[in-house]
């Protein structure tokens, strides 16, 4: 079950943005640009094996689900924090033809972070994250995960890269944006979609993107991070 994301406000940190790839995002068919297939991809096996087994970064555990119990550690590598979970489909923000108030009973109209200028995410549209609220189980932010930061999102053989665009309840974990799921090959209905498991979310610590909704230019990081995740030994 979905629990509402918390609207909370943000201190506006300036984003960074990433260098260029040598892989065009143009060049990408429009429905495979984030997921960066092509020249420097890098493949969801390479992803999984470099994370290795959990580092617990988490003071405790989370659950995926209000009514269900708390087993999922939030690890850590020296460049990235990961956790494994469920996959809640979180529609909030602009209201679409796919995620409004009629589509999702639990629709709100609010994001964390907003775009550049000014308006809520589109989460039919942005591959987007969310992430718990601060803590005494985890503070993201401790460990350079803030809005704006670079996920790659890994489920049956696909990654998917997105940014984290959203907060949610202090003690749950496992949600992301409607184009997440969509691109995973995910069912991406608010009312009963997602994944009940084997969703693997990886952030890369201190990667910011700006602007945030920037999809292709997030992509495009989004790989060049992973080559050096999977290469850095």
């Amino acid at each position: 079950m979905r629990v509402p994301s918390l609207t909370l406000a943000v201190a506006g940190a300036t984003l960074l943005a990433p260098a260029a790839l040598p892989v065009p995002a143009a060049a990408l068919p429009p429905g495979e640009r984030s997921t960066a297939r092509g020249s420097g991809a890098v493949a969801a096996t390479d992803l999984l094996s470099r994370l290795g087994d959990c580092h617990q970064i988490s003071r405790g555990r989370y659950r995926t689900d209000a009514d269900s119990s708390a087993t999922v550690p939030v690890c850590g590598t020296r460049d990235a924090v990961f956790w494994k979970a469920d996959l809640d489909i979180d529609c909030d923000g602009q209201s679409t033809a796919r995620c409004n108030r009629r589509t999702d009973p639990q629709f709100s109209g609010a994001t964390a972070y907003p775009q550049s200028d000014g308006r809520t995410l589109n989460a039919e549209t942005l591959p987007y994250i969310v992430v718990p609220a601060p803590s005494r189980i985890w503070n993201p932010r401790k460990d350079g995960v803030r809005g704006g930061s670079i996920a790659a999102v890994v489920y049956r053989g696909r990654v998917q890269y997105a940014v984290v665009g959203d907060i949610g309840p202090r003690d749950l974990i496992g949600e992301a944006s409607y184009a997440t799921a969509r691109r995973l090959g995910i069912r991406a209905d608010p009312r009963g979609g997602g994944a009940p498991s084997g969703v693997t979310y990886i952030v890369f610590k201190n990667s910011h993107m700006d602007p945030i909704e920037d999809d292709t230019a997030a992509a495009m990081a989004g790989v060049r991070l992973a080559r050096l995740f999977v290469t850095d030994k």
